[in-house]
């Protein structure tokens, strides 16, 4: 049976920091008090019992419990043996109101003969337990797979993101894992991987449109070709034509001079000149007759003849020139190489033609100087097709396609790279979800087997205990307790849920939360999981909000339900509370010779820098009396003549103290006077003025917003002892019998603890 013997040592932020067990403080009994206000460290103190009675670290400080004669620290707690339950307001909390919602956990007691049911029981929370293991290595071993593919995914999508992420907007922006893997696991369930990959060329192309920048639609070239064959037929027919008519033999031999006579004899007849035009002498009748002959009508409708024809050449061969071709630049970049293609067979097309036409063209001339001669054409026509600009303006028409329609080529551009790049990676992706796949395949069996065993040790748990008869007896304890039945516990699966009248139980009041709480609590130290009598039991504040009827009834349910517990632990700061459990304990010490209580109080440290409070004796005055009113007393008294030196840290409470004796004395000094502090003052003789300074301490410096004040206030320090003087001194006013006896009772206390 363990027995917590004394707190060796605790550090911790809050009031009980670098606290240690004093040589002259007396060890835990079997049965202990802590008295101590709010504020002063019992949470704390209850908190660090907690983490022992869940084996764990405190959240919070650190600290060396003497248990049977053997340190323990608190970061050994999670190995302690010793068995401990704690109600506080985290038990609360946590098991009876759960912050989160949810039902109250069970009680279970032992039921008869389950020995051997217990057993298999046990033996089949082993195998639980091995099984247990084994998944949570599953587990692990699928966290692991999925921790893969989920960077497989994550690195493949930023590198698809980062390739055909644009200024503008796309989708591929804000390409993620989550659409990787969509098309990843797509591709693999469809086995189209192959059929999705791009070759360099191609993705080069792709490339180029998913980076190009939109362009102007460009106009395509407008050519009409001339039948090259029929242009050469009607050449060489030209060219074989001669002019019948009276030649004269020197202008037929020398076309030079035939040009010449034929061009001036338009002349003469156009200014209808019988002169001649060069030497102004008259030209003989019959010259004229016979050079009219040499250049008669059918000679002048052949030269017509070839200039119309080498009109119509040089009109072809100047179209011929000025095709306007567009520059490469001016189509996108994945279609320049086709341009630059079709743009070369077209150009040497024209050149082709070109030359050809130029010949012909050659060749009339000649023809035109000697219409009088037969001449061989010997030109060879060129194989030119009927539309030599096909080719470049299918390369045109690709290109303006792409503008009208260039937002959603862009995307089928991306799209198809984006497919590419996924595919490449299919192989990967697979190999990772196929091990993803085994991993939570290898999980669903162990599950099963899991549930199983749970529910074969569920049914032996439940054959082998009982939670029922529990929540009747809780019930029952309600009952008397509350003195009706209308809040009672239900059994709801394995929990309880507190009902009112037959519904779920809502905005139960402060007292029956507290009632409910410590009724519970109680009930549990008879959980098989709890030895009574080798357990310890804490109780911190157990009567919070209670009236006080109902503190008498909870301090009856306490004494009973805990007296046979190993160790008992009664932190409070109610004195109404403490006084029942004092005189308990006084029987208790009355009836046994090794005194198994023990009284203590959590007190303020003197001279120190800082708050801080520590386990101390329980004060004689708080031991011996029926009520509190001595200790106020005390405080004040001894406050105003402790040593001029006190710091302002060892006053923060002195407002508190004060209030609470001046409340007390006016209670029953004027209980016929209704309302607030000011209303009784003001019915006393005393001094107004002091009545200011007494009720500026007190409700200025006083209450919980107001104890770290003084810390902040020098004036405090300066008029702290002068106000407790006064409050004496309207005490010892008011009724001196009073006074003078109070005093006596300090005096002796104080007298017999320097005896001691």
């Amino acid at each position: 049976m363990a027995k917590i013997q004394k707190i060796t040592r605790m550090k911790h932020p809050g009031v009980l920091r670098d606290f240690t067990w004093r040589a002259d403080l007396p060890e835990f009994g079997r049965y202990n008090i802590v008295y101590g206000w709010n504020g002063s460290g019992k949470t704390t103190l209850s908190r660090l019992f907690r983490s022992l009675e869940l084996r764990s670290v405190p959240r919070i400080g650190q600290a060396i419990l003497a248990i049977d004669g053997v340190e323990l620290r608190s970061q050994d707690f999670p190995s302690a043996t010793v068995h401990v339950r704690v109600f506080n307001r985290d038990f609360v909390n946590e098991s009876v109101f759960p912050v989160n919602g949810g039902d109250v956990p069970p009680i279970f007691v032992v039921g008869k003969d389950s020995v051997d049911k217990q057993k298999e029981a046990n033996s089949l929370m082993g195998r639980k337990l091995a099984r247990e293991t084994d998944l949570t290595h599953a587990l692990a071993r699928l966290k692991s797979a999925e921790r893969e593919l989920d960077k497989h995914c994550i690195d493949r999508a930023g590198d698809i993101r980062g390739d055909l992420r644009t200024s503008g907007s796309s989708a591929y922006n804000n390409y993620d894992k989550r659409a990787y893997r969509s098309q990843a696991q797509k591709m693999m369930a469809d086995g189209d991987a192959e059929s999705h990959m791009i070759a360099d060329e191609t993705r080069k192309s792709l490339f180029n449109q998913h980076v190009a920048t939109i362009k102007p639609r460009v106009s395509e070239i407008v050519l009409t070709l001339p039948d090259v064959k029929q242009l050469h037929e009607s050449v060489t027919t030209i060219r074989k034509t001669t002019v019948v008519s009276i030649v004269i033999e020197k202008l037929k031999d020398d076309t030079r001079l035939g040009s010449w006579v034929g061009e001036g004899l338009k002349l003469h007849k156009e200014f209808q000149s019988q002169k001649c035009l060069f030497c102004e002498q008259e030209i003989p009748t019959e010259r004229y007759a016979a050079l009219e002959a040499h250049f008669s009508t059918e000679y002048d409708q052949f030269i017509q003849r070839v200039d119309l024809l080498l009109d119509q050449l040089m009109t072809y061969a100047r179209d011929l020139d000025g095709v306007d071709v567009p520059n490469q630049a001016e189509v996108y970049e994945d279609i320049q190489a086709s341009f630059v293609a079709a743009e070369l067979s077209f150009r040497q097309a024209l050149a082709k033609l070109s030359e050809f036409l130029n010949i012909l063209i050659l060749r009339l001339k000649e023809k035109r100087k000697e219409p009088f001669k037969s001449l061989d054409t010997e030109i060879t026509v060129p194989g030119i097709d009927t539309d030599i600009s096909e080719s470049l303006n299918k390369v045109i028409q690709f290109h303006n396609e792409v503008c009208d329609n260039f937002q959603s080529t862009t995307i089928k551009a991306r799209d198809r790279l984006a497919a590419g790049m996924v595919a490449e990676n299919s192989g990967d992706y697979s190999d990772l979800a196929i091990a993803v796949t085994n991993a939570r395949d290898a999980i669903a069996p162990i599950e099963t087997d899991i549930q199983i065993l749970t529910q074969d040790i569920e049914r032996l748990e439940r054959e082998i205990v009982e939670h029922r008869q529990p929540a009747e007896d809780l019930n029952n304890d309600l009952n008397n307790y509350l003195g009706h039945d209308e809040l009672h516990l239900k059994v709801k699966n394995t929990g309880y849920v507190f009902m009112r009248n037959g519904v779920p139980a809502d905005s139960l009041s402060e007292g029956e939360r507290t009632a409910l709480a410590l009724l519970y609590f109680l009930k549990s130290l008879d959980d098989r999981e709890f030895n009574l009598n080798e357990g310890v039991i804490v109780l911190d504040d157990p009567v919070s909000s209670l009236d006080e009827n109902s503190i008498f009834l909870a301090f009856g349910y306490i004494s009973q339900r805990t007296q046979d517990g190993a160790q008992l632990f009664l932190l409070t700061h109610n004195f109404t509370f403490f006084r029942q459990v004092r005189n308990w304990f006084h029987h208790l010490n009355r009836r046994n010779r090794r005194r198994p209580a023990r009284f203590y109080m959590l007190d303020r440290v003197p001279d120190s820098e800082t708050r801080r409070t520590e386990i101390r004796p329980l004060d004689p005055l708080l031991e011996k009396y029926e009520s509190d009113y001595h200790f106020l007393f005390a405080r004040v008294y001894r406050e105003r003549s402790a040593a001029v030196g006190t710091t302002l840290v060892q006053l923060y409470d002195i407002p508190n103290v004060a209030r609470r004796l001046l409340e007390s004395f006016l209670a029953f000094r004027v209980p016929h006077i209704s309302g607030g502090l000011w209303q009784k003052l003001r019915q006393s003789q005393f001094d107004q003025s002091r009545n200011t300074r007494i009720l500026r301490l007190v409700n200025t410096h006083s209450h919980n917003d107001g104890i770290g004040v003084p810390g902040h206030d020098p004036s405090l320090l300066g008029e702290a002892r002068s106000v407790l003087d006064d409050l004496l001194e309207f005490i010892r006013s008011e009724d001196s019998e009073h006074y003078n006896a109070m005093v006596e009772v300090v005096r002796s206390i104080n007298e017999s603890a320097d005896e001691d």
